[in-house]
């Protein structure tokens, strides 16, 4: 990120100026703000949460979140349109994992971190 050379009006001892120069670009902040707007909402987190640990259909991601396969069908269009989630085509069935990117990365450690979730890849084998 490129340092803005920024003077502000007011000088509180607080490295604004410094601080001010090194804000995000709106493309940058637009990204990141798309991205937690979708997963605002509740049911659209758990399907990308689970979709960071495993690739599924939409039948297992229906049984796995406990909701129709229409209604997981219309938050995975939301997903991918977002950036979040991918796809694949093996015949007739369509798979889902997240993206990897590393927004969905942050997103994924984020969620388990202010959700105090453990990651399945970092628990004991049973």
């Amino acid at each position: 990120m490129a340092e803005k050379k920024i003077v502000l009006p007011h000088h509180h001892g607080n490295n604004e100026d410094y601080i001010a120069g090194l804000i995000p670009e709106n493309n940058v902040i637009s990204a990141v703000s798309g991205a937690l707007k979708q997963l605002g909402d509740p049911s659209r987190l758990r399907i990308f949460w689970f979709l960071n640990h495993v690739e599924e259909c939409v039948i297992n991601i229906s049984a796995a979140v406990g909701m129709s396969s229409p209604a997981v069908s219309h938050h995975l269009k939301v997903l991918k349109e977002a950036g979040l989630i991918v796809s694949r085509r093996v015949g007739k069935e369509v798979y889902y994992k997240a993206a990897d990117t590393e927004l969905v990365h942050s997103l994924h450690k984020s969620i388990e971190t202010v959700g105090k979730i453990s990651c399945p890849s970092d628990l004991p084998e049973e």
